[in-house]
């Protein structure tokens, strides 16, 4: 079965442009809810006069086009690992990118798993602050209904949770149409009050920016931890660039969701300088009263969107991590036929749902959670940019002065938008940083732990040659069929063989070691896919190649080497698996903390059955358990 991506033919692209509107531009697409009111919100400090309103609205304006048409339509987009994008395929880029640089390679992997971790923290808060606030429009109809906001919020987001055992297959053809009424909506409603008071236009002038965000002291650049709100989602862009393309998602931005935006931004703009006292909520408050209502059920249509596209966008980075080494098998379950990218993980769907309950009754507001939200966002946009930078020194060779341009502009300018963020720590950014720290302490535990897992494995292992050569020699009783043994080590001697031959003390006609090989690509090529070695007579070595985005299959595999001229019967053929019982022991030095070693243990525990991950053949296996002292 092939699961590398489908071509994508010229009649297709706007399909792909209007689903990019759902599934791309979803979160971003339903930052208006919020930033406008959070930007002009009192406690800044910054007065509601025509030069503060015309300065925020300019800010916004000039912060769309340099961070998201700029910096990621423009430059980062640029930088796929063959035609995907996202913070765990470019981090496989520049691992390749760097090359034989040992120190770099491992300070590049860091800077990824740190954007990779605060991923995690937009995941959880991107369904909180966008649910919440879409809710949040019917105490703007009336006050009685303010204390069912919260209520209304978590029904709807442990419905949209409960549903993802489902899969969007169904449902996501509607999102692209749904998400296109939603920003055709935005772009009349910001024309419409515009009309009403053109001289917001003005804010087009950058000088108004520049005085915003410099000519009130502190306050200038606290406002900034507000202003970020309206790119979060950006990251998307990079992220589904396999999905839709280039194009698609180009066309998309400046055809329809740029265009909305700036309109929308605008328009709420001018409601302010018509009427200060609409700050309380200056997105629903532009609307005319009967659109209120109606408004709200888009709204919260639109927000459903954007969290569902953060909900799978969790999924997918959890599998690329678990598939490059910095996280568990976790249970994975594919929820189309038709398309790869439509998976469910039942594990990370309820820990998400959980966390971001926990923030919506925590933090009881959309603006309450505003102040936790830049941090995660940011975080993750600095490690992108960070990681750019080695991809065009070290893989496309441009000289360092181009490189230090290119990326050095976009690296300040999230520098200090990261650095207005932390300001408020305390008022709620610990909560995204937090998450962010024990997914990093659990990524690194893993990866670290694994590498030390496997140098114990070698130095306690036979070299497999050596062992089959003597072995051959004076062979134990064959059994008819194969023995097929996993193994992570493809040059030492399985445990499992060991076992095998030490309980039941014979040996099958047929030997096969099967190694699963993760490579930094995202997709590998089905002809290059198996490479088989001969070590001895009836004795042969598989490796089976595979991408980070593709989907592991040992039952493929075998049919393949059978294809190649092993006589592989599947009624005949049985699946040796070692299962490492580890051990922690005070003084083994493993080069991880006792508590990290601990917690490494526990973490192999916990693992998915390898023998769904890899789709080997049930009852076909036999476990073979080891104790590995750690």
């Amino acid at each position: 079965m092939s699961t590398e991506p489908k071509a994508v033919g010229k009649s297709s692209t706007f399909a792909l442009t209007v689903l990019a509107l759902g599934i791309v531009y979803g979160d971003i697409g339903t930052s208006p809810l919020y930033a406008v009111k959070e930007t002009f919100s009192r406690s800044h400090g910054i007065p509601l006069d025509p030069a503060g309103i015309l300065g925020g609205c300019s800010t916004i304006f000039w912060a769309l086009m340099i961070v998201v048409s700029l910096k990621y339509v423009t430059l980062i987009m640029r930088a796929d690992n063959r035609g995907e994008g996202g913070i765990m395929a470019l981090l496989a880029l520049v691992s390749t990118s760097v090359g034989q640089r040992p120190a770099l390679r491992n300070a590049t992997i860091v800077c990824g798993l740190f954007g990779a971790a605060l991923f995690y923290g937009d995941a959880v808060l991107t369904p909180a602050i966008s649910v919440l606030s879409a809710v949040e429009g019917l105490e703007v109809g009336t006050a009685a209904l303010k204390p069912y906001v919260i209520p209304i919020s978590i029904a709807v987001l442990i419905a949209l949770f409960a549903f993802q055992r489902f899969g969007t297959a169904t449902v996501g053809m509607l999102f692209g149409p749904v998400c296109a009424l939603w920003f055709l909506s935005l772009g009349v409603v910001g024309i419409s009050n515009i009309v009403h008071n053109p001289s917001i236009l003005q804010a087009l002038d950058p000088r108004y920016a520049l005085a915003f965000t410099t000519g009130h002291g502190l306050a200038s650049f606290i406002v900034l931890g507000a202003v970020l709100l309206a790119f979060t989602g950006a990251e998307a862009l990079y992220a589904d660039m396999g999905h839709f393309g280039r194009r698609a998602i180009r066309i998309a931005w400046f055809g329809l969701v740029a265009p909305a935006l700036v309109l929308n931004y605008f328009g709420q703009g001018a409601l302010l300088l018509a009427d200060p006292a609409a700050v309380r909520n200056p997105f629903y408050l532009a609307f005319p009263e009967w659109a209120l209502y109606p408004m709200v059920g888009l709204a919260t249509a639109a927000t459903v969107i954007a969290s569902q596209a953060t909900i799978s966008g969790a999924y997918s980075i959890t599998r690329q991590a678990i598939q490059l080494g910095m996280l568990p098998r976790m249970s994975i379950v594919q929820t189309s036929a038709r398309e790869y990218g439509q998976i469910y993980m039942p594990g990370v769907n309820w820990m998400l749902l959980a966390a971001v309950l926990a923030a919506v009754a925590g933090f009881g507001s959309s603006s309450a959670l505003a102040s936790a939200y830049g941090v995660s966002v940011m975080g993750t946009m600095l490690s992108t940019t960070l990681l750019t930078f080695f991809v065009i020194r070290y893989r496309w060779h441009y000289p360092l002065l181009v490189c230090v341009l290119a990326t050095g502009t976009f690296l300040a300018i999230d520098s200090v938008f990261l650095s207005a963020s932390l300001i408020k720590v305390l008022q709620g950014g610990w909560f995204p940083l937090i998450l962010g720290a024990l997914v990093f302490i659990l990524m690194r535990t893993w990866r670290e732990g694994r590498a030390a897992l496997n140098v114990r494995l070698r130095e306690s292992a036979l070299p497999l040659a050596e062992f089959l050569q003597q072995l051959l020699r004076y062979p134990p009783p064959r059994v008819p069929g194969t023995a097929v043994f996993l193994t992570a080590t493809p040059d030492a001697t399985p445990h499992a063989l060991m076992h095998n031959l030490h309980h039941n003390q014979v040996l099958h006609e047929q030997l096969v070691f099967l190694t699963i090989e993760f490579r930094e690509v995202p997709w590998v090529a089905q002809e290059e896919r198996v490479h088989i070695e001969l070590l001895a007579p009836g004795c042969h070595r598989v490796t089976a190649r595979y991408g980070f985005m593709n989907q592991p299959d040992v039952a493929d595999v075998m049919e393949r080497v059978a294809d190649r001229g092993l006589d592989i019967n599947p009624m005949t053929t049985s699946y040796f698996v070692s299962r490492q019982k580890i051990v922690p022991v005070a003084g083994r030095d493993s080069g991880m903390a006792l508590w990290r070693d601990r917690l490494f243990a526990a973490m192999a525990r916990n693992a998915s059955d390898i023998t769904d991950y890899l789709n080997i053949p049930a009852n076909r296996v036999v476990e073979l358990g080891t104790r590995v002292e750690f």
